[in-house]
């Protein structure tokens, strides 16, 4: 099953790609063949950086999946601050040459959304958890079970996008956010959930089953 009613390039880089273009266009005709060159490995890089391809969604109903494309930095017990109980938190670092559009981890309804303004500090780095701008969802699956979702600015990211509020319904696989440039999403689970990834372990966003409920 796929889940894809959004283009193939992401509608937030559209702009950029657009001047991207012009701009290598422009220096193509006017300037040294060196600059256009510069310009449009510029534009290409801004291509691949807004890319957002279909994925597979996996049918299984106790799984969580991974919200975002990149490495696993964390797979440990800690204090879920926004929903206040233990829980198991799995965190997703994405450079820039991931795709940065974050996809919902489960079928669920959004209980509530958090943004905190905050640093810009190293996305992969323990504090940028609590420091660094952030946007969390409290998702419940329909058999009551918690999950906290959180965008989490980068060192270069200074743009969160968020596209659900409080009472709207989330398909596992749908996209409802994305953050421009490198960054991480955290996850907090309940501490009875089975972790099916380890740190240092690639991961794409929507294929990778991230953990179990049980």
């Amino acid at each position: 099953m796929k889940n894809y009613p959004h283009p193939l390039i992401a509608r937030e880089g559209w702009p950029f790609l657009a001047g991207a273009v012009l701009v290598a266009l422009a220096l193509s005709w006017l300037a040294p063949w060196w600059l256009a060159i510069l310009a449009w490995l510029v534009a290409f890089f801004i291509l691949q950086f807004f890319r957002d391809p279909a994925r597979e969604i996996p049918t299984q109903s106790n799984a969580v999946l991974c919200p975002a494309d990149g490495r696993v930095i964390k797979v440990e017990p800690e204090h879920d601050p926004y929903l206040d109980r233990n829980s198991l938190k799995i965190s997703v670092f994405m450079n820039v040459f991931n795709v940065h559009s974050q996809r919902s981890p489960l079928d669920g309804k959004v209980e509530k959304v958090w943004y905190n303004r905050g640093s810009f500090l190293n996305a992969a780095v323990d504090k940028a958890s609590t420091e660094n701008e952030r946007n969390a969802l409290h998702l419940t699956t329909t058999d009551g079970q918690a999950v906290t979702c959180v965008q989490v600015a980068g060192l270069v990211a200074r743009r969160i996008l968020c596209y659900v509020n409080a009472g709207d319904t989330l398909a596992r696989g749908q996209r409802y956010g994305f953050i421009r440039f490198g960054s991480r999403v955290d996850v907090y689970l309940p501490t009875s959930a089975r972790a099916c990834v380890t740190i240092g372990q690639k991961v794409r966003a929507t294929e990778t089953v991230l953990a179990e409920l049980r």
